[in-house]
């Protein structure tokens, strides 16, 4: 159903940390022109942690009237509470987004029967189509490939991001959902390989500041030619891995603003990159072509 090159889309603020509505509808005109594929809106990348529940939906509403059906837009709408998670995607599906990204429940350490739950049960409370989210770094609850499978039997749950990194795992997947459930990878470091063994796209952080690159790259490993791209990868490597020298959305949201493409504004608890990291991110940004 979606493919390719998806930006794990940041969220501009002011310094004050107001939504920069200005700087939103510039970066999504940027992903348009770039080729990207579809945006990922208010996810971990879009500070979804620090927007209530008002904002989310909002933030929503805008990217698809931004979008203006050029590209899909999927909505974050995971939660720790199974409540507010089928809150935030109804309110997805009625903003007229294509699809929602529900993140595992954080925090509460739920078991892989309380997975299966949860995400049946929203799936069953409206009818959108849901991509599952794997992130166990972040969450501290890992969704196991046999709670996938189980989940992929269920008509609307049309994919996964497995952000582990782990192939072995993303095979494992590939292996007991055959076609019923589209795999993404939601780790740029991993995502040419997990592409070239039967992935269909990324959800990628590198994408905000490299979209064109990435989408080519996509491209690329979804037609199964390996030397193009890793050529293209090699130029991103290091995107890939100094876009995380502090927690995301920290490193990528300092590098939209030395681009010229955002403010410089987070929301606490998330603090400006640590300066002993400028060079190392600028210096990324340089080998990927990205700024003079």
């Amino acid at each position: 159903m979606f493919h390719g090159s998806m930006v794990a889309l940041v969220t501009p603020m002011r310094e004050d940390g107001a939504v920069d509505d200005d700087s939103l509808a510039g970066l999504i005109e940027c992903h348009v022109s770039q080729g990207t594929d579809a945006i990922v809106a208010v996810g971990t990348t879009g500070e979804s942690a620090t927007l209530d529940e008002e904002e989310h939906c909002a933030l929503i509403r805008r990217c698809v009237e931004l979008a203006a059906g050029r590209l899909p837009v999927i909505a974050g709408t995971g939660a720790n509470a199974t409540s507010e998670a089928i809150r935030l995607t109804r309110c997805a599906m009625e903003a007229g987004a294509d699809a929602c990204l529900l993140v595992t429940p954080y925090y509460n350490k739920p078991t892989q029967e309380g997975l299966y739950q949860h995400h049946k049960t929203v799936a069953e409370a409206v009818p959108i189509p849901q991509i599952l989210y794997n992130v166990p770094g972040r969450t501290a609850c890992d969704m196991r490939p046999e709670t996938v499978e189980r989940l992929s039997h269920i008509s609307n749950i049309v994919g996964i991001k497995e952000a582990t990194g782990d192939l072995d795992r993303a095979r494992a997947i590939l292996d007991c959902c055959g076609e019923r459930l589209d795999l993404y990878s939601g780790d740029d470091a991993t995502a040419m390989e997990l592409m070239l063994m039967g992935g269909r796209g990324v959800i990628s952080v590198t994408a905000n500041v490299a979209p064109r690159a990435m989408h080519e790259l996509c491209e690329a490993a979804l037609s199964g030619d390996r030397a193009r791209a890793e050529a293209i990868n090699h130029r991103l490597e290091a995107l890939h891995r100094d876009l995380f020298v502090e927690a995301n959305p920290i490193p990528v949201k300092w590098a939209l603003a030395e681009m010229g493409l955002i403010p410089p504004g987070l929301r606490l608890p998330l603090t400006p990159l640590s300066p002993q990291y400028h060079d190392r991110v600028r210096a990324a940004l340089r080998q990927a072509g990205v700024l003079e």
